[in-house]
């Protein structure tokens, strides 16, 4: 087997295996993606014996946009017996390297997520055959790699292993949130998983701290606004709708109701701008980068809405002429972006300034 298992959400496995496929060619590892519809996944094939070990080396998970995991798969095994089928399993240990911990998952579908039960049961005996056989360690180990098995159907599953400094650190690459009773729209997901995959949680402190100002450009009724009050930060909510009157009643919400395209922070003291307004991508994205160059904001997340054809295209472009328009200003960035598990049509960006301007 040289193959890498990259998951994704249903749905966009094109986009996922496009996105590979550049990113294999710029690294010079040459292969193919295996893509079927709505799967949840991508399978990469490399011509080179190595390749993919190589890949899942070389190239930052967190560069890639469209995949929620990525894996060196060592083996696929088909119609697993219903009386045995660890030793079928642990027959093919050997091509693993020692890891530290094992997940039993399966794509991100209705069809595959019925498994789960069986995954979660499964999983307990099979740590303790790979632990006896020596393929794990006998304690969880997070600097060693991961051991992944993912059941595309009953008896059926990819065998293979992820590095723990190059990988999602999430169950099937998902990080498990609950959405809070009192939060006024679902859509507050979307802000806190960006968080958990763009802010390192021994970050939290520093850079999500209480006190801070933030900016909701197109707030209403505030799901997002709800995840920078939760954390105690005072937030200049900006939309022509109605607020959720329990974010007003905190005292840390001011609610302008003016365009999201004209606002201007009375004063230059915000750290976070978030925006998840529905509007043309490329739009948004230029504003966000406006926001960046006057120094109106040090870190920004917001949304890109894609197109009904020509998504990866369409991201990649948004992504390319933001950066440009960034670098022409002199401005010294970090930026990431993602297919997040709570997106739907939609992609969540995160740019962090590395300047100390001072506003404009």
């Amino acid at each position: 087997m040289n193959q890498v298992l990259l998951y994704c959400r249903q749905g966009f496995e094109n986009e996922c295996a496009g996105e590979v496929q550049d990113k294999a060619n710029k690294l010079e590892l040459f292969g193919f993606p295996r893509a079927k519809k709505n799967t949840g996944y991508v399978l990469f094939e490399f011509y080179q014996a190595g390749d993919a070990d190589k890949f899942v080396q070389l190239q930052p998970f967190s560069e890639l946009i469209f995949a929620r995991q990525m894996l060196v798969v060592t083996a696929r095994l088909e119609d697993l017996p219903t009386d045995d089928r660890i030793s079928p399993i642990l027959a093919e240990a050997d091509a693993l390297p020692r890891c530290g911990d094992l997940r039993v998952e399966t794509p991100d579908t209705n069809e595959a997520k019925e498994l789960l039960k069986f995954c979660r049961k499964f999983t307990v005996p099979l740590r303790q055959a790979f632990r006896k056989q020596g393929a794990l360690y006998g304690k969880d180990n997070p600097k060693k790699p991961v051991l992944h098995l993912c059941f595309t159907e009953p008896g059926c599953c990819f065998i293979g292993y992820s590095y723990t400094q190059n990988n999602s650190p999430f169950f099937m690459g998902i990080p498990r949130l609950k959405f809070p009773a009192d939060a006024p729209s679902r859509s507050t997901l979307k802000l806190e998983e960006a968080f958990h995959v763009f802010i390192p949680r021994e970050e939290w402190d520093e850079r999500l701290a209480s006190g801070m100002w933030g900016v909701d450009l197109g707030a209403c009724p505030g799901g997002w606004t709800y995840q920078l009050v939760k954390r105690s930060m005072f937030v200049h909510a900006i939309d022509n709708g109605q607020m959720a009157q329990s974010l007003m009643d905190t005292g840390q919400v001011k609610h302008h109701m003016v365009d999201g395209f004209k606002f201007e922070p009375p004063r230059k003291n915000v750290t976070w701008l978030v925006c998840d307004m529905v509007e043309k991508p490329a739009r948004v994205a230029h504003l966000m980068g406006q926001w960046l160059i006057k120094g109106w904001a040090k870190e920004t997340i917001f949304n890109l809405k894609l197109p009904m054809k020509g998504r990866y295209e369409e991201v990649l472009q948004d992504i390319e002429n933001l950066k440009v328009f960034l670098i022409q200003n002199g401005l010294k960035f970090r930026l990431q972006a993602k297919h997040l598990y709570h997106d739907r049509e939609e992609i969540t960006v995160h740019i962090q300034s590395l300047d100390n301007r001072s506003p404009h």
